[in-house]
């Protein structure tokens, strides 16, 4: 299960838009994505270049359980 070292905030929300998440505010650097799909849910996404590792993972792995996916199918969704 590997995904890109070198993946923005912006790029990630963008490739989560496929997810039904909308950008709904932006404060500094950091952007707020809402989703309606399987109910309301809202992650807050540093708009920085590259993400941290770690960051990332975390964001995956929230957006993973809200859908009820598997995080490495919704990593090879994302990044194939």
């Amino acid at each position: 299960m590997s995904f890109p070292k070198d993946i923005g905030g912006k790029e990630l929300a963008k490739l989560l838009a496929h997810y039904g998440y909308e950008t709904t505010r932006q404060t500094g650097s950091h952007i707020r994505l809402t989703t309606n799909q399987n109910g309301e849910h809202h992650i807050t996404i540093p708009a920085h270049k590259p993400l941290r590792v770690g960051t990332l993972n975390s964001i995956l792995s929230d957006v993973a359980s809200h859908l009820g996916k598997e995080k490495r199918l919704l990593i090879n969704e994302l990044f194939d």
